[in-house]
């Protein structure tokens, strides 16, 4: 029974539909914002959060402004894009909207 039950969850991790899209980290202190795309919007937060805590991150403002307010900042998914099979046109329709989102807020972009 136990092989039955890793081999479903394991079939369902494989199933699962992946999004991708564009979320804001923003810092409650001074409203600061830095937008960022992803493949897979459900994981980015957690490695954002990572990344600042260990101080490996490699966007440099946001890191600063980590480092200089502490912990207060917040983690907003912006939009979420329709599934697209082809990974060019979905790279490039994030590029797109990173961009617009970017301009519409007057926010930082993280690349």
């Amino acid at each position: 029974m136990k092989n039955e039950r890793k081999k479903a969850v394991i079939a369902a991790y494989k199933e699962r539909k992946v999004v991708a899209g564009i979320y804001a980290v923003r810092c409650k202190a001074t409203g600061q914002r830095w937008l960022g795309s992803a493949t897979n919007i459900a994981t980015i937060e957690n490695r954002i959060w990572f990344g600042l805590r260990l101080g490996t991150s490699p966007h440099r403002d946001l890191k600063a402004a980590w480092q200089a307010h502490g912990p207060d900042f917040v983690f907003e998914e912006i939009e979420r894009l329709a599934e697209e099979e082809d990974p060019y046109f979905r790279d490039r329709m994030l590029k797109d909207r990173l961009a617009h989102w970017c301009e519409a807020l007057g926010a930082t972009g993280l690349r």
